[in-house]
């Protein structure tokens, strides 16, 4: 019997499978803050992981993460999972120490998927220097895969996403489109090259951008994933008290991901986003493939970084000089929202 592909067991993969950023504003409201002296952050504003203090030199980093299958493959699906939640503690300017697997199955799926998507999420878990030290699986006719990550870092240097101020330069550090590229493969508008590019990006980890970033002492860091560029610039935006404007013409695309924007193509995640952000958004005169792009829903994103522009320059070269990517994709202002153009 041959087994089923990994993405038809699903009715939505990747961070597009995430609940609706409005819905969970909405269910959020019903939680009393948690008020602790060690508790640098937590849900009163929550962020991308929670922070604990230890020590006047240690916080630990906790976060979890996981998903339906995206792609078919059970070892590509296996690492962008592991990428996406480990990506949450480079972006609150840690370093990943230990991750346990959250995973379901369905019991008909032969033995040798799941241990092609654990190693794979192990090989990646190893990548970005910690240990995959166990997990929890049960019986699920959805499969879905991902981690629960703990990482440290020093308590003066969490990076959140509320700092970011008026005068700011703010940069990308990974080209947007995944969701795009995905739906367009699925139907046949964007070739194997396209797909191979876009899973690339949605295993690399943010490590390396992150540790050329450190020394910069950005204001503000988030990673891009299911809410879009402008679901987090809004956030950003909002828990920060300013404006954000961003240069459409700026925007980095993933090969063939505006192509299929062009034709039509929209993901799961692009209403839900359009919801949450759209009235918090100026959009006007900008074309309906490049708003397509700026609320795709995004798996393993880039970060997406806000620092003093005097201090832009020399984080271009820096990031230059170990051959990353990083595109300057804005400025932040004072006043309130985001604004595209």
């Amino acid at each position: 019997m041959v087994a089923p592909s990994l993405t038809s067991l699903t009715v939505g993969g990747g961070c597009a499978a995430k609940y609706s950023a409005a819905r969970l504003e909405e269910l959020l409201k019903g939680f009393l803050p948690v008020e602790a002296e060690n508790l640098l952050v937590g849900l009163s504003p929550a962020d991308d992981a929670a922070v604990y203090k230890l020590d006047d030199e240690r916080a630990l980093v906790f976060t979890l993460d996981f998903f339906p299958p995206l792609v078919d493959d059970p070892s590509a699906f296996g690492r962008i999972a592991a990428t996406n939640a480990l990506n949450d503690v480079f972006a609150m300017g840690g370093v990943p120490l230990l991750a346990l697997s959250i995973a379901a199955f369905p019991e008909e799926l032969p033995t040798e998927v799941l241990a092609a998507v654990f190693s794979a999420a192990d090989e990646q878990v190893r990548a970005a220097g910690a240990l995959l030290a166990g997990g929890h699986t049960i019986r699920d006719s959805e499969p879905k895969y991902g981690l629960a990550v703990i990482g440290t870092v020093h308590p003066d240097a969490v990076w959140t996403k509320s700092g970011a101020r008026a005068g700011d330069a703010l940069f990308l550090t990974k080209p947007l489109g995944t969701g795009l590229v995905l739906a367009g493969h699925g139907k046949g508008l964007a070739g194997e090259a396209e797909l191979a590019a876009a899973i690339r990006w949605m295993t690399t980890l943010n490590s390396a951008a992150a540790d050329a970033l450190r020394p910069f002492h950005p204001n503000a860091v988030t990673d891009v994933t299911g809410f879009g560029l402008l679901g987090h610039a809004h956030e950003t935006a909002g828990r920060s008290g300013v404006r954000i404007r961003i240069d459409a013409a700026a925007l980095p695309a993933l090969d063939g991901a505006l192509e299929v924007a062009r034709r039509g193509v929209r993901t799961g995640g692009d209403p839900r986003n359009r919801d949450f952000a759209g009235s918090h958004v100026e959009s006007d005169g900008v074309g309906d493939d490049v708003l397509a792009l700026a609320y795709d829903a995004q798996t393993a994103g880039g970060l997406l970084v806000s620092l003093p522009s005097d201090k832009a320059v020399s984080l271009e070269a820096e990031f230059a000089a170990r051959d990353l990517f990083l595109r300057r994709i804005g400025s932040v202002e004072d006043s309130a929202g985001v604004v595209i153009s």
